[in-house]
């Protein structure tokens, strides 16, 4: 019996947890053979463990800080062609952190080493997947924002202008790789159940139980937007109506808001 064919490989970094786990099972389950990247390879090995397994998908691990010079290239001459020739069809650009404290109490390499991953990774990985995407005209990259984007949502936070550019850059590239057939989404969540705030050490006591979306939820409306061709996703409608505000809101009542609040920006 002839196995089903595969819709192809899908790249997802920052995959052992949270809304990175959350695609690598979804897509796993559409039949995507899978490269999952991560700084920690125990877990990776883990989950391709999982993955393979219970629905019989190829899946590679790459270890990797992407916040580095050599684990940046490493995953970036990946996504061009691997050594059996095997393309990537869908970039998952999900790895991302955010800083416990202000820019005024923060230091400068924390500050670089956010912009490195949540910018610098973000361009060259893109940069590094379009041109055999072009050239083979299919292909879909999601760069993970945040509806942080839209606003100065905390005071002193520089999270948010970092998933201002990743908004703002996915939007520009669509813009001129839809004529190849190839779409680049940004995908704007606002809070998450994931490792995130942990991980940067940031509260989310304050932080209201309705807000919350669950990772999968957030997946599935993704993917939804991308095969509707959307180039911006914001998942679930009370975001959409707070990234609505941010945008239109008078400038000086957001400021006021995010002066006044202690709260992070998160995705």
């Amino acid at each position: 019996m002839t196995a089903p064919s595969t819709p192809g490989t899908a790249l997802i970094t920052g995959a052992t947890a949270g809304l990175g786990a959350a695609f690598a099972r979804r897509l796993a389950a559409d039949r995507y053979d899978l490269v999952l990247v991560s700084r920690d390879r125990q877990r990776l090995t883990g989950l391709a463990d999982e993955l393979t397994e219970t629905h019989g998908v190829r899946v590679e691990v790459f270890a990797a800080d992407l916040a580095t010079e050599d684990g940046c290239a490493e995953v970036a001459g990946r996504l061009r062609v691997d050594e059996a020739g095997r393309e990537v069809d869908l970039l998952v650009n999900n790895a991302g952190i955010g800083l416990d404290r202000s820019f005024l109490r923060t230091t400068e390499a924390a500050e670089l080493g956010l912009l490195r991953l949540n910018v610098e990774a973000v361009l060259r990985l893109t940069h590094a997947v379009l041109p055999g995407m072009t050239q083979r005209r299919r292909g879909r990259v999601i760069n993970v924002s945040s509806v942080a984007g839209y606003g100065p949502v905390a005071a002193g936070s520089t999270y948010s202008a970092s998933k201002a550019w990743v908004t703002n850059f996915s939007e520009s590239i669509d813009l001129s790789t839809r004529r190849h057939g190839v779409r680049v989404m940004a995908l704007c969540p606002g809070y998450v159940h994931t490792e995130f705030h942990q991980r940067a050490g940031i509260s989310t006591s304050g932080s209201p139980s309705w807000l919350w979306l669950r990772a999968e939820d957030v997946v599935r409306e993704a993917l939804r937007d991308l095969a509707r061709g959307k180039a911006v996703s914001v998942p679930d409608w009370r975001y959409k109506v707070l990234a609505g505000a941010l945008r239109h809101a008078p400038r000086g009542l957001v400021r006021r808001v995010a002066g006044g609040s202690r709260s992070r920006a998160s995705r």
